[in-house]
């Protein structure tokens, strides 16, 4: 029997490593920033930024980034996916120099929205690139690798960052894509072919922008409720202003011929469940870390290389058991292993009501393990479900939901389990604010309201004063308000998992029953399409 020709492209093993290595850039800028945040908030040394303000540096680029993925990959298929990489990569290159030397949080924030641009550019590019290049029956391969050096960098970023920031300024965390960035797109430029779509989709122009309307004006609302009150008139009127927007959206999408996304894939109650679980998990995951890297290093003292080092356990479950979790769902069904791996993930969230300024660091190391092998049971199969329940020529818009979901459920963790924080924290300080002396200005008791960072921080002006009885008070009382505030946003996160839970029982299907030749054959299909549609966890 002839064997086939490999019909892939004769570079195609150097192209996945160029695309990797552009790609690293989008997964350790997400993850570098979380350590960085004690020093952004730093008034001295960063930049002062308030907990809202901390909340819109990561929301702003997420926000961006799955707003515009849909149209990237539109945009791509028109113009070329090697021609959007390479603008992808440059606008992020210039968007990091900004960062690092931003002046004020606006102007971090401000760049941060527009590096968006270049994430969703350069993830939008990368696996059309992968699937023209590679043979059908190296794909699944490549896109494995592809996958499993992608979690290498989430694992990298946290030690990475916190051996950058114990020896240089906030900025070097943006610095570092600069090199990456250089070399990607030298051999972009070399080996990388460019290939389009011959049948590309329009444009949703007014989607895209209710989307970002609908999404950031809600984000806003929240952030600025657990900052200024939700008594504001002004915190509900921008939380009703993004309700409409994507009451609105939701009309649109399903009312025009080319939506950005296709809200008729909801119809599917298996898609729906599926799609929810992703949202669901990263809405628990980004909202974890985002307070216990406060935690670790202003409560517990922690430095940020000692932090990255302590999320270490995370990544190495998830590194660990990902590629176990393709034989649970063939063995026992998507069902019971997303159930799983759900209630894992919020026993483990519920395990940070155990945590508090004395308590041992190894309750914190294993409920980051725990988290990591949960989250590692819930993508893949609810991957599969997804890839599974959209027509094959569908394939690429249920990745791209896969991915944009996974993202606004993480910048709504973000926002909401941020805001309860702020809320909690700033009612538990109060008391101590209205009973410092007279001598403490205004705005440093502003400041102490604001976040623990900024507590810390006043404390540190008046240790060397005659204030310093003050400033130990202080500590003390601001350490216990935020640990109050994280049992409070850990129960906020056991309850989405919780509601993960009644929607995996309720909707995601049970074990396979065994399938007929064709049945089979067919199950492959939908199989390497799952892996087609793998996204960073």
């Amino acid at each position: 029997m002839e064997t086939q020709a490999n019909t892939g492209h004769p570079r195609r093993w150097a192209i996945l490593a160029v695309l990797v290595v552009s790609l690293l850039v989008v997964v350790l800028d997400n993850t570098v920033l979380n350590v960085a945040l004690k020093n952004l908030a730093d008034p001295v040394k960063g930049l002062g930024a308030t907990q809202g303000q901390l909340e819109w540096a990561i929301n702003s680029y997420t926000l961006v980034f799955a707003g515009m993925l849909f149209t990237f990959g539109v945009l791509a298929d028109r113009m070329g996916r090697k021609k959007v990489l390479i603008v992808g990569l440059i606008l992020f290159a210039l968007t990091s120099l900004i960062s690092a030397y931003a002046q004020n949080p606006g102007q971090l924030i401000a760049a941060r929205a527009v590096m968006g641009l270049g994430g969703a550019a350069i993830m939008a590019t990368t696996l059309p690139i992968i699937t023209n290049v590679f043979d059908p029956r190296e794909r699944a391969r490549a896109i494995g690798i592809w996958a499993g050096a992608v979690g290498l960098g989430v694992a990298l970023g946290p030690i990475l960052a916190g051996a950058l920031l114990e020896r240089f300024w906030w900025g070097s965390i943006f610095m570092i894509n600069l090199p990456i960035i250089a070399v990607g797109l030298l051999f972009v430029a070399m080996i990388v072919p460019d290939s389009r779509n011959p049948r590309p989709g329009r444009i949703d122009v007014p989607g895209v922008l209710l989307s970002i309307l609908g999404l950031a004006a809600l984000v806003y609302g929240i952030i600025d409720g657990g900052q200024a009150g939700f008594g504001e008139p002004s915190v509900w009127a921008w939380i009703a202003v993004g309700v409409v927007a994507l009451a609105v959206f939701v009309w649109w999408e399903n009312r025009t011929e080319h939506p950005s996304l296709d809200v008729k894939l909801f119809r599917d109650a298996r898609f729906a469940a599926a799609t929810s679980l992703v949202g669901l998990s990263f809405f628990a995951a980004m909202g974890v870390f985002f307070f216990m890297s406060f935690f670790l290093q202003l409560v517990r003292g922690y430095s940020p290389l000692q932090t990255g080092l302590l999320m270490l356990p995370f990544a190495a479950a998830q590194l660990i058991f990902a590629p176990l979790s393709a034989s649970f769902v063939k063995r026992f069904g998507a069902k019971a292993v997303s159930a799983v791996g759900v209630t894992v993930v919020t026993l483990a969230t519920a395990g940070y009501l155990l945590v508090d300024e004395s308590s041992s660091i190894l309750v914190v190391i294993g409920m980051f393990f725990a988290f990591g092998v949960g989250m590692a049971n819930i993508m893949p199969p609810a991957t599969d479900a997804i890839m599974a329940s959209v027509p094959r020529e569908k394939a690429g818009v249920g990745s791209a939901v896969n991915n944009t979901v996974r993202q606004v459920g993480g910048a709504l963790g973000v926002a909401i389990l941020g805001s309860v924080l702020s809320s909690v924290y700033r009612n538990g300080v109060d008391d101590t604010v209205a009973g410092l002396p007279k001598e403490v200005p205004a705005q440093a008791k502003d400041a102490i309201s604001e976040s623990v960072a900024g507590a810390h921080a006043v404390a540190d002006q008046l240790a060397g004063t005659p204030l310093a009885g003050a400033a130990n008070v202080l500590v003390k009382a601001a350490d216990s308000a935020f640990v109050d505030a994280v049992h409070a946003a850990a129960l906020g996160s056991v309850a989405v998992g919780i509601i993960g839970l009644i929607v995996v029982l309720g909707w995601l299907p049970g074990k396979a029953k065994p399938h007929t030749a064709a049945e089979a054959a067919e199950k492959a299909m939908t199989a390497e399409r799952a892996v087609e549609a793998v996204e960073v966890g």
